[in-house]
């Protein structure tokens, strides 16, 4: 017993392998290939949007329309992150146990926090449609509400995991739980913070462009239109503009992070 016991933890790994790829190949082979309705003029649609990759529309207008769709498309984005930041942090300074020491509490707010990432954008967009109309409002709401629930996860997480050694010198010194906060755990953990906002901000301008159908309008709601008229060239106009935004952002977000460590 003691030598089966050996053996596999000597050889977990190859073991969890085999039964994921086990289960990997079930779940494959159930896939119904033969199932669904098939564009019969798929190919050749597939074949000009590939043709109009080497041409896009580069016209004063549609750059115009590109250069105005991608801030529209960023400042919603940083708006939806902006509400998200102000709902997360609360709850994962509460969440993290730096202030509550109730048990009941703590897991009641981290509940609150599951529940706000367990539900996608694309599902708090319809509730919002339904509740209030196609309103830009719909659409911010609709990303900040499940990106709260992210943000209050990560930032829990690393209130939790920040070293302990500087809070018990403050502690030490007379500092309250406050000031424990703001000159103990923020400064440990905002760098790791402020790397996955802007990760976040990257996904954000992204969801924004897919959540064009509710209200939001931006790149998404460019890319959407070029695509009903089949000006695929305009598309891929649009889509190098939302590709280029997000390497900007990447690259803004690089050149902060290595000033503040």
């Amino acid at each position: 017993m003691v030598s089966l016991k050996k053996s596999f933890h000597n050889n977990r790994k190859i073991v969890l392998t085999l039964i994921l790829s086990f289960f990997f190949l079930i779940t494959f082979l159930r896939i119904n290939f033969k199932g669904g309705i098939l564009h019969t003029g798929g190919y050749n649609t597939l074949k000009n949007m590939l043709l109009s990759l080497l041409k896009p529309d580069l016209s004063p207008e549609i750059i115009i329309i590109a250069i105005k769709s991608c801030w529209q498309t960023f400042s919603y984005a940083l708006i939806s992150i902006s509400v998200a930041i102000l709902i997360s942090f609360p709850l994962a300074i509460l969440a993290s146990g730096i202030i509550l020491k109730n048990k009941i509490m703590i897991w009641t707010i981290r509940g609150i926090i599951g529940f706000l990432r367990a539900i996608h954008e694309l599902i708090w967009a319809w509730i919002f449609v339904a509740a209030i109309g196609l309103t830009p409002i719909g659409a911010i709401f609709a990303l900040a509400i499940p990106y709260a629930g992210y943000f209050g996860k990560i930032f829990t997480d690393l209130l939790e995991e920040t070293p302990k050694s500087p809070i018990i010198a403050l502690e030490l010194s007379g500092a309250g739980k406050l000031q424990k906060m703001i000159y103990g755990y923020l400064p440990a953990t905002f760098p790791n913070m402020f790397s996955y906002i802007m990760y976040r901000l990257e996904c954000a301008i992204r969801s924004s462009s897919v959540l064009s159908f509710i209200g939001l309008g931006g790149i998404g709601f460019q890319i959407q239109i070029s695509l009903q008229d089949l000006k695929y060239n305009q598309v891929w106009t649009f889509m190098f503009f939302l590709i280029g935004m997000i390497i900007v952002i990447d690259k803004w977000g690089y050149e902060i992070r290595r000033r503040i460590k």
